[in-house]
C-alpha cells in the first residue's frame, strides 16, 4: 500500500508552506482540547465521583450469572487471535507495517486483551481465595453445610456484588483508558479504511488479500464481543486519550518524514497536497462520531441489561 510518494520531505521549503502550518493547526487545536478535558474532568474531585471505576468492573461480566472465567477465556483467546494476526501480517508485508495506523491500533487491541487477561485471572484467583475462606470460616463456626447449586451461585453473586462496592486501583483506570482509546482507534481505523481508503484503492486496482480483511475487521469484532462481556463503563471526556494517541501518530510521520523522504502510508497525509489541511481536519472531525457510535453501543447495552435483568 505503498502509495504517495514525495520528492524530498526533508527539505527545509517541504514544511514551510501553508498547507503544513494549517495541518499543524488541526494538530495542535485536537492536542489543546484533549489537554483540557483531561485536566479538567481527571483532576477534578467532582469528576471523580461522577466516574469512579470499580474493582469488579475490570474483570466481572456485566450478565448475571456469567462466570468471570469465561470472560477470562474470551480475552486470552482474542490476545492469541490477534497476535497471530499480526505475527502473519508482519510475516507477509515487514516492518513497513508500522508506518500504518491500522498496526497501531492492531497493537493497541493486543495490548487491550493482554492486559484484560491478566487482570480478568488475578481477579479469578481473588474470587476464588475469597470463596474458600469464606467457606472455612463457616465450618469452624460449626455453620458450614453443604452447598446447592443455587447456594453457590448466592455466594457468588455476593462476591461480585463486594467487588462493585470496592473503588479501582490505578491500573484499573489505566485499564478503562486504554479499552475507550482502543474503541474509537478501531472504529475510525476499520471505518476510514471500509468507507474511504478501500473505494478509492479498488478504483486502481488494488488487490485484497484475505489477511487484509482479517486485520481489518477481526479487532472490531472481537473488541465487540468483550464489551458485550465486560461491566466497563465509557465516560465520554475520554475521548481527549484517543484524540491524543491519534496526534501522536500524526507527529511520528512528520519526525520520519522529516529525516528521510519516504513514501507516505496515506495519501492524505502529505502535507504537500493542496487539499492536505481539508483532510486532516475532516479526520479530526471524524473521531467525534466513530467515538460517539461505540459510546451509543455501550449505552445500548446497558439498557437491554436494565429491560432483562432489572
Amino acid at each position: 500500500m505503498e502509495i504517495t510518494f514525495v520528492s524530498d520531505s526533508t527539505s527545509l521549503s517541504y514544511w514551510l508552506r501553508w498547507e503544513f502550518f494549517f495541518c499543524l493547526l488541526s494538530v495542535l487545536t485536537s492536542i489543546i482540547i484533549a489537554s483540557i478535558l483531561i485536566w479538567k474532568f481527571e483532576s477534578s474531585n467532582n469528576s471523580e465521583r461522577a466516574y469512579s471505576l470499580y474493582d469488579g468492573e475490570a474483570w466481572i461480566p456485566c450478565v448475571k450469572g456469567l462466570s468471570p472465567i469465561w470472560l477470562m477465556a474470551f480475552r486470552i483467546g482474542a490476545s492469541c487471535l490477534l497476535l497471530a494476526a499480526s505475527i502473519a501480517d508482519l510475516a507477509t508485508h515487514g516492518t513497513n507495517l508500522f508506518f500504518y495506523y491500522t498496526q497501531w491500533t492492531l497493537i493497541l487491541t493486543i495490548l487491550y486483551f493482554v492486559f484484560g487477561s491478566l487482570l480478568s485471572a488475578c481477579g479469578c484467583m481473588r474470587q476464588h481465595k475469597t470463596c474458600n475462606a469464606s467457606r472455612h470460616t463457616d465450618a469452624e463456626k460449626g455453620m458450614y453445610a453443604p452447598l446447592t447449586k443455587a447456594g453457590t451461585d448466592n455466594a457468588v453473586n455476593e462476591l461480585g456484588e463486594c467487588y462493585f462496592s470496592q473503588a479501582a486501583a490505578h491500573w484499573g483506570y489505566i485499564f478503562q483508558i486504554i479499552y475507550q482509546i482502543t474503541a474509537g482507534a478501531v472504529m475510525l481505523t476499520d471505518g476510514v479504511y471500509w468507507l474511504v481508503i478501500f473505494p478509492f484503492l479498488t478504483i486502481v486496482d488494488y488487490e485484497m488479500s484475505f489477511l487484509t480483511v482479517v486485520v481489518h475487521s477481526i479487532n472490531l469484532v472481537l473488541l465487540l464481543g468483550d464489551t458485550a462481556m465486560n461491566s466497563l463503563g465509557f465516560p465520554w471526556f475520554r475521548i481527549s486519550y484517543f484524540i491524543l494517541f491519534t496526534a501522536i501518530y500524526v507527529m511520528f510521520e512528520w519526525i520520519v518524514h522529516a529525516f528521510a523522504a519516504t513514501w507516505w502510508p496515506y495519501p492524505f497525509l502529505n502535507v504537500s497536497e493542496q487539499f492536505a489541511p481539508m483532510w486532516y481536519w475532516m479526520v479530526a472531525v471524524l473521531h467525534l462520531p466513530f467515538y460517539a457510535m461505540f459510546a451509543g453501543l455501550v449505552k445500548t447495552k446497558y439498557f437491554i441489561l436494565s429491560r432483562w435483568f432489572p
